[in-house]
Order: C-alpha cells, then sequence, then structure tokens
C-alpha cells in the first residue's frame, strides 16, 4: 500500500479544518435560531393569553359587520356634539375646578384649598393650582394664595 505523500495529507487537513470551522459556525447558528425560536413561542404565548377576548367580544369578519350595522337603528347612543359656544355666564355651580379654584385664591393655604374641593382628588386641585401660577393668575405669598388683579377681572367677567 501506497503511503500518501506529505501534500495530499495536507491537502486532507486543510479540508478538515474548512469542515470543522464550517461545523463550529453551523451549531451557533442553531444554537442563535433556537434562541429565536423559543422568544417567538413565549411572546406568542403571551399574545394568546392577553389577547384572548370574552366570546361576545371577538372580532368579526366584515361581512358579519356590516350586516350588523346595516340592521343597527342609528338613534342609539349619545348624538355627536354640535359644536356651541361657551356661555359666558355660567352658574357657580357648574364652573369648572381651575375656576373655582381661583376664585377661592384669596389668601387660603393649598391645605384649606383642598379641604374646600371635598369632591376632587387633591392632587387635581395641586395641579389646577400650578397651572394658574404658572400662567401668573395666582400668586403665592408667605405660603398662602392670591390671585392676581387680572386673574380677578377675568373671574368676575365669566360669572
Amino acid at each position: 500500500m501506497r503511503t500518501p505523500t506529505p501534500t495530499t495529507v495536507d491537502q486532507i487537513t486543510a479540508e478538515k479544518t474548512k469542515l470543522s470551522e464550517r461545523l463550529a459556525r453551523l451549531d451557533a447558528d442553531r444554537e442563535k435560531i433556537a434562541t429565536q425560536l423559543a422568544d417567538l413561542e413565549t411572546a406568542e404565548r403571551v399574545l394568546t393569553r392577553v389577547s384572548k377576548a370574552p366570546p361576545g367580544r371577538r372580532p368579526r369578519s366584515a361581512s358579519a359587520a356590516e350586516a350588523k350595522a346595516a340592521i343597527t337603528p342609528r338613534g342609539r347612543g349619545r348624538p355627536p356634539r354640535a359644536a356651541t359656544v361657551k356661555s359666558a355666564k355660567r352658574n357657580a355651580e357648574n364652573l369648572g375646578l381651575g375656576e373655582r379654584v381661583l376664585a377661592m385664591a384669596t389668601g387660603k393655604t393649598r391645605q384649606e384649598l383642598y379641604a374646600a374641593c371635598p369632591s376632587d382628588r387633591p392632587n387635581h386641585v395641586g395641579i389646577a393650582v400650578q397651572r394658574h401660577i404658572r400662567a401668573g393668575r395666582i400668586q403665592e405669598r408667605d405660603g398662602k394664595l392670591y390671585a392676581t388683579s387680572t386673574a380677578t377681572e377675568q373671574a368676575r367677567a365669566t360669572a
């Protein structure tokens, strides 16, 4: 039997090296794809769990939706709002929170304002106060809130 020449052995070694490198790359790609597949399966399970709607809320086909729309009477629900100009004269009971806060800013502390608005959340009252302070309609002196003269005139004009 003939012994292989050194050049043939070198060629075989080079081919083995190429194959092992290629196998290593394929193995790395396989692991990467397996990880991505696991992530996709997890996302699909979560989406399936989250998007489960009650039987009456499941999306219908377009033709079924059109058929139901044709049957449903148009008089149901709240009518669309007409574009109306707000009345300049509003009752004291119909004032919004911002307007009430501005009207009560007559030397009261923030705590007194919170107490004066029991039906409103304290953070909403605080937001209204801050909005008026930033706009220059309320000034804070010695921990008490005072409406500026221009804000008081505007409040009287709208009341």
